[in-house]
Protein backbone atom coordinates (compact mmCIF):
# COMPACT_ATOMS: atom_id res chain seq x y z
CA UNK A 1 0.00 0.00 0.00
CA UNK A 2 1.37 3.29 -1.03
CA UNK A 3 1.90 5.90 2.14
CA UNK A 4 -0.61 8.75 2.19
CA UNK A 5 -0.06 11.78 0.42
CA UNK A 6 0.61 14.54 2.79
CA UNK A 7 -1.60 18.03 2.38
CA UNK A 8 0.52 21.00 1.88
CA UNK A 9 -1.00 24.67 0.90
CA UNK A 10 0.15 27.33 -1.83
CA UNK A 11 1.02 30.86 -0.76
CA UNK A 12 1.52 33.07 -4.18
CA UNK A 13 2.38 36.88 -3.03
CA UNK A 14 1.13 39.31 -5.10
CA UNK A 15 2.35 42.51 -4.31
CA UNK A 16 1.34 44.95 -6.77
CA UNK A 17 -1.83 47.62 -5.69
CA UNK A 18 -3.00 50.55 -6.62
CA UNK A 19 -2.42 52.49 -3.78
CA UNK A 20 -0.52 51.82 -0.37
CA UNK A 21 -3.23 51.97 2.58
CA UNK A 22 -1.80 54.47 5.14
CA UNK A 23 -1.65 51.56 8.01
CA UNK A 24 -0.81 48.37 5.56
CA UNK A 25 3.09 47.19 6.18
CA UNK A 26 2.53 44.34 3.87
CA UNK A 27 5.30 44.20 1.36
CA UNK A 28 3.71 45.78 -1.72
CA UNK A 29 4.08 48.22 -4.12
CA UNK A 30 1.81 51.09 -6.05
CA UNK A 31 2.06 51.81 -9.63
CA UNK A 32 4.68 49.32 -10.64
CA UNK A 33 2.22 47.61 -13.79
CA UNK A 34 5.47 47.90 -15.66
CA UNK A 35 6.71 45.11 -13.72
CA UNK A 36 3.65 42.77 -13.85
CA UNK A 37 4.85 40.54 -16.91
CA UNK A 38 8.48 39.91 -15.59
CA UNK A 39 6.81 39.30 -11.74
CA UNK A 40 4.59 36.77 -13.60
CA UNK A 41 6.80 35.21 -15.70
CA UNK A 42 9.29 34.90 -12.38
CA UNK A 43 6.15 33.19 -10.41
CA UNK A 44 5.23 30.99 -13.15
CA UNK A 45 9.84 29.41 -13.41
CA UNK A 46 10.08 29.19 -9.23
CA UNK A 47 6.45 27.07 -9.51
CA UNK A 48 7.88 25.01 -11.93
CA UNK A 49 11.20 24.66 -10.60
CA UNK A 50 9.88 23.96 -7.24
CA UNK A 51 7.33 21.55 -8.13
CA UNK A 52 9.56 18.11 -7.80
CA UNK A 53 10.24 19.09 -4.33
CA UNK A 54 6.68 17.86 -2.99
CA UNK A 55 5.64 15.35 -5.66
CA UNK A 56 4.94 13.09 -2.22
CA UNK A 57 1.93 15.80 -0.88
CA UNK A 58 -1.35 16.81 -2.48
CA UNK A 59 -1.98 20.61 -2.19
CA UNK A 60 -5.56 20.84 -0.86
CA UNK A 61 -4.94 24.85 -0.50
CA UNK A 62 -3.78 27.90 -2.71
CA UNK A 63 -4.37 31.23 -1.66
CA UNK A 64 -3.52 34.13 -3.68
CA UNK A 65 -2.62 37.31 -1.53
CA UNK A 66 -1.27 40.88 -1.77
CA UNK A 67 -1.11 43.81 -1.83
CA UNK A 68 -3.98 43.11 -4.32
CA UNK A 69 -3.65 39.92 -6.62
CA UNK A 70 -6.79 40.65 -8.63
CA UNK A 71 -4.65 44.00 -9.74
CA UNK A 72 -2.55 41.25 -11.77
CA UNK A 73 -5.25 40.74 -13.85
CA UNK A 74 -7.63 37.41 -14.59
CA UNK A 75 -5.67 36.39 -17.47
CA UNK A 76 -2.10 36.34 -15.65
CA UNK A 77 -3.64 34.66 -12.57
CA UNK A 78 -5.22 32.25 -14.53
CA UNK A 79 -2.17 31.15 -16.49
CA UNK A 80 -0.32 30.56 -12.70
CA UNK A 81 -3.32 28.56 -11.55
CA UNK A 82 -3.09 26.62 -14.63
CA UNK A 83 0.75 26.07 -14.16
CA UNK A 84 0.21 24.83 -10.42
CA UNK A 85 -2.26 22.53 -11.73
CA UNK A 86 -0.32 20.99 -14.42
CA UNK A 87 2.43 20.85 -12.12
CA UNK A 88 1.00 19.75 -8.29
CA UNK A 89 -0.59 17.33 -7.56
CA UNK A 90 -4.56 18.80 -6.29
CA UNK A 91 -6.91 17.85 -4.34
CA UNK A 92 -10.11 16.84 -5.77
CA UNK A 93 -11.39 20.16 -4.16
CA UNK A 94 -8.84 22.08 -3.04
CA UNK A 95 -9.52 25.38 -1.51
CA UNK A 96 -8.40 28.39 -4.07
CA UNK A 97 -8.45 31.82 -2.67
CA UNK A 98 -8.16 35.24 -4.33
CA UNK A 99 -7.89 38.16 -2.61
CA UNK A 100 -9.47 41.48 -3.77
CA UNK A 101 -10.52 45.35 -2.92
CA UNK A 102 -13.72 46.26 -3.51
CA UNK A 103 -12.82 48.49 -6.94
CA UNK A 104 -10.82 46.05 -8.67
CA UNK A 105 -13.87 43.47 -7.96
CA UNK A 106 -16.88 44.83 -9.46
CA UNK A 107 -16.75 43.36 -12.95
CA UNK A 108 -19.00 39.92 -13.15
CA UNK A 109 -17.73 38.68 -16.40
CA UNK A 110 -14.26 39.36 -14.98
CA UNK A 111 -15.28 37.20 -11.87
CA UNK A 112 -16.58 34.64 -14.14
CA UNK A 113 -13.82 33.93 -16.20
CA UNK A 114 -11.36 33.83 -13.23
CA UNK A 115 -14.34 30.92 -11.13
CA UNK A 116 -13.94 29.18 -14.36
CA UNK A 117 -10.15 29.34 -14.22
CA UNK A 118 -10.23 27.18 -10.52
CA UNK A 119 -10.09 29.90 -8.23
CA UNK A 120 -13.50 29.12 -6.06
CA UNK A 121 -13.06 31.26 -2.84
CA UNK A 122 -12.98 35.52 -3.01
CA UNK A 123 -11.89 37.89 0.05
CA UNK A 124 -12.67 41.57 -0.17
CA UNK A 125 -11.12 44.29 2.04
CA UNK A 126 -14.40 45.96 2.98
CA UNK A 127 -12.55 47.44 6.39
CA UNK A 128 -15.47 49.70 7.33
CA UNK A 129 -19.05 50.98 5.65
CA UNK A 130 -18.28 54.23 5.93
CA UNK A 131 -16.77 56.51 3.03
CA UNK A 132 -15.07 58.87 5.48
CA UNK A 133 -13.70 56.28 7.39
CA UNK A 134 -12.23 54.39 4.61
CA UNK A 135 -10.63 57.55 3.01
CA UNK A 136 -9.01 58.60 6.69
CA UNK A 137 -6.85 55.32 6.28
CA UNK A 138 -5.76 55.87 2.52
CA UNK A 139 -8.61 52.84 0.92
CA UNK A 140 -9.32 53.94 -2.66
CA UNK A 141 -13.37 52.37 -2.91
CA UNK A 142 -16.21 53.13 -1.37
CA UNK A 143 -18.86 51.23 0.45
CA UNK A 144 -21.17 51.35 -2.85
CA UNK A 145 -18.11 49.38 -4.62
CA UNK A 146 -18.12 46.62 -1.79
CA UNK A 147 -21.71 46.21 -2.70
CA UNK A 148 -21.34 46.10 -6.27
CA UNK A 149 -18.08 43.58 -5.95
CA UNK A 150 -20.43 41.04 -3.76
CA UNK A 151 -23.01 41.60 -5.93
CA UNK A 152 -20.47 40.34 -9.16
CA UNK A 153 -19.38 37.64 -6.94
CA UNK A 154 -22.40 35.84 -6.58
CA UNK A 155 -23.52 36.10 -10.21
CA UNK A 156 -19.84 34.87 -11.43
CA UNK A 157 -20.79 31.98 -9.69
CA UNK A 158 -18.84 32.43 -6.19
CA UNK A 159 -20.23 31.15 -3.43
CA UNK A 160 -17.84 31.04 -0.72
CA UNK A 161 -17.04 34.94 -0.41
CA UNK A 162 -15.39 36.62 3.22
CA UNK A 163 -15.24 40.03 4.26
CA UNK A 164 -12.19 41.71 5.83
CA UNK A 165 -13.14 44.49 8.59
CA UNK A 166 -11.02 46.62 10.74
CA UNK A 167 -11.43 47.74 13.95
CA UNK A 168 -9.31 50.94 15.87
CA UNK A 169 -9.73 53.23 12.82
CA UNK A 170 -8.76 56.56 13.60
CA UNK A 171 -11.87 58.75 14.73
CA UNK A 172 -14.17 55.59 14.85
CA UNK A 173 -16.66 55.18 17.43
CA UNK A 174 -18.73 52.11 18.61
CA UNK A 175 -21.57 53.05 16.51
CA UNK A 176 -19.95 52.91 13.03
CA UNK A 177 -18.21 49.52 13.82
CA UNK A 178 -21.91 48.47 14.49
CA UNK A 179 -23.01 50.14 11.23
CA UNK A 180 -19.67 47.77 9.41
CA UNK A 181 -20.61 44.83 10.94
CA UNK A 182 -24.67 45.01 10.48
CA UNK A 183 -23.30 46.32 6.25
CA UNK A 184 -21.04 42.99 6.22
CA UNK A 185 -23.76 40.59 7.58
CA UNK A 186 -26.27 41.96 5.38
CA UNK A 187 -24.02 40.89 2.46
CA UNK A 188 -24.24 37.62 3.73
CA UNK A 189 -20.54 36.29 3.22
CA UNK A 190 -19.78 32.69 4.60
CA UNK A 191 -16.28 34.24 6.21
CA UNK A 192 -15.39 37.39 8.30
CA UNK A 193 -12.38 38.42 9.23
CA UNK A 194 -12.23 41.54 11.95
CA UNK A 195 -9.11 42.98 12.76
CA UNK A 196 -8.14 45.39 15.38
CA UNK A 197 -5.80 47.98 13.89
CA UNK A 198 -2.47 48.00 14.72
CA UNK A 199 -0.34 51.09 13.74
CA UNK A 200 3.02 49.87 12.39
CA UNK A 201 6.40 51.88 12.76
CA UNK A 202 7.31 52.95 8.85
CA UNK A 203 3.96 53.46 7.88
CA UNK A 204 2.11 57.22 7.07
CA UNK A 205 -0.03 56.36 10.04
CA UNK A 206 2.36 55.61 12.27
CA UNK A 207 3.76 59.11 11.34
CA UNK A 208 0.66 61.08 12.52
CA UNK A 209 -0.47 58.62 15.08
CA UNK A 210 -0.53 61.49 17.90
CA UNK A 211 -2.90 63.56 15.95
CA UNK A 212 -4.69 60.67 14.41
CA UNK A 213 -7.55 60.24 17.13
CA UNK A 214 -7.26 56.56 17.50
CA UNK A 215 -9.65 54.73 19.64
CA UNK A 216 -8.13 53.65 23.18
CA UNK A 217 -7.27 49.62 24.12
CA UNK A 218 -10.64 50.29 26.36
CA UNK A 219 -12.37 51.08 23.13
CA UNK A 220 -10.67 48.57 20.73
CA UNK A 221 -11.66 45.91 23.49
CA UNK A 222 -15.16 47.03 23.82
CA UNK A 223 -15.56 46.37 19.56
CA UNK A 224 -14.14 43.61 19.40
CA UNK A 225 -16.39 42.16 22.47
CA UNK A 226 -19.42 43.58 20.18
CA UNK A 227 -18.08 41.80 17.11
CA UNK A 228 -17.84 38.63 18.85
CA UNK A 229 -21.40 38.62 20.30
CA UNK A 230 -23.18 40.36 17.47
CA UNK A 231 -22.03 37.50 14.74
CA UNK A 232 -22.79 34.59 16.93
CA UNK A 233 -26.45 35.79 16.62
CA UNK A 234 -26.37 35.61 12.90
CA UNK A 235 -24.76 32.08 12.60
CA UNK A 236 -21.14 33.21 12.33
CA UNK A 237 -18.96 30.47 14.65
CA UNK A 238 -15.85 32.25 16.04
CA UNK A 239 -13.17 29.88 15.12
CA UNK A 240 -9.75 32.23 15.56
CA UNK A 241 -9.47 35.59 17.77
CA UNK A 242 -9.91 37.50 14.90
CA UNK A 243 -11.95 34.99 12.35
CA UNK A 244 -15.50 33.86 12.35
CA UNK A 245 -17.35 31.65 9.78
CA UNK A 246 -20.23 29.80 9.26
CA UNK A 247 -20.49 26.35 9.98
CA UNK A 248 -17.96 24.15 7.45
CA UNK A 249 -17.17 27.67 5.87
CA UNK A 250 -13.00 28.12 7.86
CA UNK A 251 -10.37 29.56 5.65
CA UNK A 252 -9.12 26.35 5.23
CA UNK A 253 -5.94 27.73 4.14
CA UNK A 254 -5.63 29.73 7.06
CA UNK A 255 -5.96 26.93 9.73
CA UNK A 256 -2.86 25.35 8.26
CA UNK A 257 -0.60 28.40 9.99
CA UNK A 258 -2.55 27.88 13.43
CA UNK A 259 -1.99 23.92 13.34
CA UNK A 260 1.31 23.89 12.03
CA UNK A 261 0.49 22.55 9.12
CA UNK A 262 2.71 22.81 6.13
CA UNK A 263 2.65 25.59 3.37
CA UNK A 264 4.90 26.65 1.10
CA UNK A 265 5.42 30.66 -0.21
CA UNK A 266 6.25 31.81 -3.29
CA UNK A 267 7.04 35.76 -4.07
CA UNK A 268 9.11 38.19 -2.43
CA UNK A 269 8.11 38.22 1.57
CA UNK A 270 6.10 34.96 1.32
CA UNK A 271 6.62 32.85 4.25
CA UNK A 272 6.93 28.85 4.38
CA UNK A 273 6.34 26.03 6.96
CA UNK A 274 7.98 23.05 4.91
CA UNK A 275 9.85 20.25 5.34
CA UNK A 276 10.33 20.72 8.44
CA UNK A 277 12.06 24.07 8.05
CA UNK A 278 10.72 27.85 8.56
CA UNK A 279 11.58 30.23 5.71
CA UNK A 280 10.70 33.35 4.07
CA UNK A 281 12.12 35.25 0.77
CA UNK A 282 13.35 38.85 0.83
CA UNK A 283 10.90 41.99 0.30
CA UNK A 284 12.53 43.12 -2.24
CA UNK A 285 10.92 42.64 -6.11
CA UNK A 286 13.48 43.02 -8.52
CA UNK A 287 15.65 40.72 -5.96
CA UNK A 288 13.04 38.12 -6.42
CA UNK A 289 12.74 37.95 -10.13
CA UNK A 290 16.70 38.47 -10.53
CA UNK A 291 17.33 35.48 -7.75
CA UNK A 292 14.54 33.00 -9.92
CA UNK A 293 15.99 33.93 -13.21
CA UNK A 294 19.80 33.92 -11.73
CA UNK A 295 19.53 31.19 -9.20
CA UNK A 296 21.15 33.21 -6.67
CA UNK A 297 20.13 33.35 -2.84
CA UNK A 298 16.59 34.67 -2.08
CA UNK A 299 15.83 33.90 1.53
CA UNK A 300 16.01 36.48 4.03
CA UNK A 301 15.42 33.94 6.91
CA UNK A 302 15.38 29.76 7.48
CA UNK A 303 15.43 28.24 10.55
CA UNK A 304 14.65 24.35 10.40
CA UNK A 305 12.95 23.20 13.71
CA UNK A 306 12.69 19.64 15.25
CA UNK A 307 9.38 18.15 15.65
CA UNK A 308 9.92 17.76 19.41
CA UNK A 309 11.16 21.43 19.84
CA UNK A 310 8.22 22.78 17.95
CA UNK A 311 6.49 23.30 21.68
CA UNK A 312 6.73 26.43 21.42
CA UNK A 313 4.85 27.27 18.07
CA UNK A 314 2.35 24.79 19.05
CA UNK A 315 1.50 26.92 22.12
CA UNK A 316 1.25 30.29 20.60
CA UNK A 317 -0.92 29.06 17.69
CA UNK A 318 -3.31 27.12 19.24
CA UNK A 319 -4.10 29.30 21.82
CA UNK A 320 -5.03 31.81 19.13
CA UNK A 321 -8.34 29.07 18.08
CA UNK A 322 -11.79 28.15 19.85
CA UNK A 323 -10.16 25.19 19.66
CA UNK A 324 -7.79 25.60 22.26
CA UNK A 325 -4.91 23.48 23.94
CA UNK A 326 -5.84 20.01 23.88
CA UNK A 327 -3.68 18.47 26.70
CA UNK A 328 -3.36 14.88 24.95
CA UNK A 329 -2.11 16.21 21.12
CA UNK A 330 0.58 18.19 23.15
CA UNK A 331 1.76 15.22 25.15
CA UNK A 332 1.67 12.96 22.10
CA UNK A 333 3.43 15.26 20.09
CA UNK A 334 6.07 16.47 22.23
CA UNK A 335 6.69 13.75 24.79
CA UNK A 336 6.25 16.19 27.75
CA UNK A 337 4.05 16.60 30.03
CA UNK A 338 0.72 19.06 30.18
CA UNK A 339 0.25 19.19 33.91
CA UNK A 340 3.06 22.22 34.12
CA UNK A 341 0.24 24.55 32.66
CA UNK A 342 -2.24 23.44 34.73
CA UNK A 343 -2.05 26.01 37.56
CA UNK A 344 -1.75 29.37 35.24
CA UNK A 345 -4.77 27.93 33.27
CA UNK A 346 -6.48 27.15 36.33
CA UNK A 347 -5.59 31.29 37.56
CA UNK A 348 -6.58 31.90 33.85
CA UNK A 349 -10.23 30.67 34.43
CA UNK A 350 -10.63 32.25 37.77
CA UNK A 351 -10.35 35.69 35.87
CA UNK A 352 -12.61 34.58 33.25
CA UNK A 353 -9.84 34.27 30.14
CA UNK A 354 -10.22 30.32 30.14
CA UNK A 355 -12.11 27.43 30.01
CA UNK A 356 -11.98 23.85 30.43
CA UNK A 357 -14.54 21.70 27.78
CA UNK A 358 -14.08 18.26 27.26
CA UNK A 359 -10.66 17.92 28.34
CA UNK A 360 -8.96 21.24 26.09
CA UNK A 361 -8.46 24.56 27.32
CA UNK A 362 -9.39 27.62 25.34
CA UNK A 363 -9.69 31.28 25.59
CA UNK A 364 -12.68 32.93 26.23
CA UNK A 365 -13.68 36.53 24.37
CA UNK A 366 -12.20 38.66 27.58
CA UNK A 367 -8.99 36.21 27.10
CA UNK A 368 -8.44 36.51 23.72
CA UNK A 369 -8.40 40.31 24.44
CA UNK A 370 -4.82 39.47 26.74
CA UNK A 371 -4.27 36.88 24.41
CA UNK A 372 -0.30 38.27 24.81
CA UNK A 373 -0.24 37.72 28.20
CA UNK A 374 -1.39 34.74 28.48
CA UNK A 375 0.66 33.39 25.75
CA UNK A 376 3.66 34.66 27.37
CA UNK A 377 2.52 33.02 30.60
CA UNK A 378 2.54 29.69 28.45
CA UNK A 379 6.02 30.10 27.30
CA UNK A 380 7.17 31.19 30.44
CA UNK A 381 5.98 28.21 32.72
CA UNK A 382 7.03 25.83 29.44
CA UNK A 383 10.54 27.34 29.80
CA UNK A 384 10.85 26.65 33.66
CA UNK A 385 9.78 22.93 33.25
CA UNK A 386 12.72 22.89 30.22
CA UNK A 387 14.79 24.25 33.34
CA UNK A 388 13.36 21.74 35.33
CA UNK A 389 14.07 18.78 32.77
CA UNK A 390 17.55 19.76 32.69
CA UNK A 391 18.24 19.90 35.87
CA UNK A 392 16.84 16.74 36.29
CA UNK A 393 18.86 15.13 33.69
CA UNK A 394 21.97 16.75 35.03
CA UNK A 395 21.48 14.81 38.32
CA UNK A 396 20.76 11.73 36.79
CA UNK A 397 17.27 10.96 38.01
CA UNK A 398 15.00 12.39 34.87
CA UNK A 399 12.63 10.35 33.08
CA UNK A 400 11.89 10.63 29.35
CA UNK A 401 8.82 8.62 29.01
CA UNK A 402 5.41 9.89 29.98
CA UNK A 403 3.63 8.61 33.29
Amino acid sequence: MKPALRPLGLYIHIPFCRQKCSYCDFYSLAGREDRMNDYTAALRAHLAEAAPFVSGYTVDTVYFGGGTPSCLGEKRLARLLKLIEKKYRLAREPEVTLEANPDSAGDWKVLRALRKAGFNRLSLGMQAADDGLLREIGRIHTMGQVRAAVEAARKAGFQNLSLDLIYGLPGQALSQWRESLSAAVDLEPEHLSCYGLKVEEGTPLFARRESADLPDDDAQAEMYLYAVEFLAQYGYRQYEISNFAKPGRESRHNLKYWTLGEYAGFGPGAHSDFGGARYAYERNLEGYIRGVRDHTPMLSESERIPPLERDTEWLMLRARTVQGLDPKEFETRFRRRFTCFLPFLEECRRSGYAVEEAGCWRLTPKGFLVSNQIIGGLLDTLAQEKRQRADAAARGDFRVRLD
